[in-house]
């Protein structure tokens, strides 16, 4: 029955795109820029302390769904913070942020609807489009011309947008504002995967939409995580009350999956605290991948330019970016790699994720490396 499922792997390893799981060593000499630990905070000892008090007075596990046994009174003050720090309106949280853009798009999508999402959106969120029934249409990287046409003639009556507002991939930035003026001339939603803007873009790290001046507009609708920069675990569901309304009642994700634990609710709580008594993490974290972006070029190694804290480093094939991902690995430097895929345009990269807590030293320590590691080819630009 199984037979195939070698023939397929054979030819995943031939073409250089075999995927392994290794464990994440605890080792303090190994720099982590594959995680999405923006702002240091994962292992911050009020961070761990709070999903230690949390874990004490209420166990292990949520016990339940959250409309069962799952929510407990941190649920709803993480949502209120949350709500408030965002400047929004309402705020629900789900067990992980790929689940909360399923259930956000599979419950505002149906027949009768356009989905238009860009090419480039995370995998969540096209699995959302899938899972929503509605009618799709995926349009040019970043084309506002391409979402205006779209939904300026469409058939269907209700429309949604879809984008993240910092790509995954390169690490660029969604034109927020011109999106959102788009939707509003012609009567359509906006959904904003804001998973690499939260605690990074925006005013005190308020997220992209704060940072397009777009944070608690009616017809906006923003989903998040909070295992990037607060440093935890969970998703989150930010907008108008009636549409969190909606997603208690109709969305499977929601409904029908266990809370989210304890633990990962009072971590992200004190995360959150922790940000806004100190705003200045987002700014750090934002010249951080600034500056390693520079000294890739100035080493002649193609990297894009960070709106955020992801930084992509073009390389010349899935082969050589999974070589030298590992010689990096074994110089003491975690780094990611994106290949297809996991990247809609065959270009395979290294993603590189900065940190508010990376000094000068350990900057020109990764510089150091990826340059001794880089194959052959990697500081000629790669056509896409």
């Amino acid at each position: 029955m199984f037979d195939w499922l070698d023939v397929r792997a054979g030819a995943r390893e031939k073409a250089g795109l075999r995927r392994r799981l290794v464990p994440r060593s605890a080792d303090p000499e190994v720099l982590d820029l594959a995680g999405n630990d923006y702002l240091g905070l994962a292992r911050d000892p009020r961070v761990v302390a709070a999903a230690e008090a949390a874990a004490r007075r209420w166990g292990a596990g949520s016990t339940g769904s959250r409309l069962v046994t799952g929510t407990v009174d941190a649920h709803a003050e993480l949502e209120r913070d949350l709500a408030d720090f965002c400047g929004v309106e309402s705020a629900l949280v789900f067990s992980s942020g790929y689940l909360a853009n399923l259930g956000t798009l599979s419950a505002l999508g149906g027949p009768g609807t356009l989905m238009v999402a860009d090419e480039y959106d995370h995998a969540s969120l096209i699995d959302g489009l899938r899972l929503s029934r509605s009618d799709r249409l995926r349009v040019a990287h970043r084309d506002v011309t391409a979402v205006a046409a779209a939904l300026r003639d469409r058939s269907r009556r209700r429309a949604l947008v879809v984008t993240d507002s910092v790509f995954s991939v390169d690490g660029d930035l969604a034109p927020l504002a011109e999106l959102a003026a788009v939707c509003r001339e012609h009567a359509a939603g906006l959904v904003i995967d804001d998973a690499h803007g939260l605690g990074v873009l925006g005013p005190g790290g308020r997220g992209g939409p704060a940072a397009a001046g777009i944070a608690g507009r009616p017809d906006v609708v923003v989903t998040a995580t909070l295992s990037k920069s607060l440093g935890s675990q969970g998703g989150v569901v930010l907008g108008p009350a009636r549409v969190v309304r909606h997603l208690v009642e109709t969305a499977r994700s929601f409904i029908f999956d266990t809370g989210l634990a304890p633990a990962s609710v009072g971590a992200a709580a004190e995360a959150l605290a922790v940000l806004r008594r100190e705003p200045e993490l987002a700014d750090r974290v934002r010249a951080s991948a600034r500056s390693l972006a520079e000294r890739l070029r100035a080493a002649g190694l193609d990297a894009a330019e960070p709106a955020g804290a992801v930084v992509s480093v073009r390389a010349p094939s899935a082969a050589e970016a999974v070589g030298w991902a590992a010689r990096c690995a074994e110089a003491g430097v975690a780094v990611g790699c994106f290949r297809p895929p996991s990247v809609p345009d065959h270009v395979s990269r290294l993603r590189l994720t900065a940190r508010s807590d990376l000094t000068a030293r350990e900057l020109d320590r990764v510089a150091a490396v990826l340059v001794a590691a880089a194959p052959a080819r990697a500081a000629r630009p790669i056509a896409t």
